[in-house]
């Protein structure tokens, strides 16, 4: 064999050589490459937390016991000694609930020259139940109470108003007012219909002779 072939063939062999090694170098490359993807563990992303987000959580207050609520008369009965005479009667109670009543409507009082028939009273009933002022009747003095009387649909005398007394500082008015207590008046009218109005009277006081 000649010197150039012998050139050739160790030419070749080195490439071939050459080749083969660069092969097993990217095997081993590819191979470590694939082990590190596999076995490598994604690191967390860190996130940025800010103040705002996060929310304090304030626990509620703990719950108190609920006490059970007990019937009044069953408690005294268990607190009883027992003896050998026979158990009362039960008691009932029969006392009346009180029911709600609503508040009266607000009676309007026509003024005297709105009516067309003015209230009318039973004066010498009235008059004959007066009791005359103690203070005046020593010492014989006569006098008058004016007074505004209201008087409602159905003849109610509602309210009574002294306007004034003469003279004053004698009990006049006082008198006069409590000679309407426990009388009624056939009601004022607006072309005959019952209506609530208002009726000035003077109450004079007159000692009999």
């Amino acid at each position: 064999m000649s010197s150039a072939e012998t050139f050739n063939l160790g030419r070749v062999r080195f490439l071939t050589f050459a080749v083969v090694a660069i092969l097993h170098v990217l095997l081993i490359m590819l191979v470590a490459f694939n082990i590190e993807t596999i076995i490598a563990v994604p690191e967390p992303v860190a996130g940025v937390m800010k103040l705002v987000d996060v929310e304090e959580r304030i626990l509620p207050p703990p719950e108190r016991p609920v006490e059970p609520i007990t019937n009044t008369i069953e408690t005294v009965a268990e607190t009883m000694i027992e003896t050998d005479e026979p158990p009362p009667p039960p008691v009932l109670y029969t006392e009346d609930v009180p029911v709600p009543v609503s508040p009266p409507e607000e009676i309007k009082y026509l003024q005297q020259h709105l009516v067309t028939a003015l209230a009318v009273l039973p004066e010498k009933e009235i008059i004959g139940a007066a009791v005359y002022p103690s203070i005046a009747l020593r010492s014989g003095i006569e006098g008058t109470a004016f007074l505004d009387l209201f008087i409602d649909q159905y003849g109610n005398i509602r309210e009574i108003t002294i306007l004034g007394e003469n003279p004053p500082g004698r009990g006049f008015g006082e008198a006069a007012v409590n000679a309407f207590k426990g009388f009624k008046a056939k009601p004022a009218e607006v072309n005959g219909t019952p209506v609530a109005a208002r009726l000035r009277f003077n109450f004079t006081f007159r000692i009999k002779q």
